[in-house]
């Protein structure tokens, strides 16, 4: 399962590329270039959101058992977490 720590990687990764767009633009920037970062970005970002989303779910499934749900057949992810992790797949 993912964990905060997962996440606190991700905005991380995300942080740099974000820095790396920035100097790029700064200095003259090849749009092949710009292109590659905004993409990675866009993949680190989706990661993010599928990260977020595995842990909800964890937690809600465990307040569900907690609550005498037991079965854990709540499906508390969105119709935006739901695209993305097909999307990922």
């Amino acid at each position: 399962m993912a964990s905060l720590k997962d996440v606190e990687r991700v905005a991380d990764d995300l942080s740099n590329l974000v820095e790396q767009l920035r100097r790029e633009i700064r200095n003259n920037a090849s749009f092949d270039r710009l292109v590659q970062l905004a993409d990675e970005i866009s993949e680190h970002a989706d990661e993010a959101a599928g990260t977020f989303s595995t842990v909800n779910d964890a937690l809600m499934n465990r307040l569900n058992e907690i609550k005498g749900g037991g079965s854990g057949s709540g499906n508390t992810r969105t119709s935006s977490g739901s695209s993305r992790a097909k999307a990922r797949t």
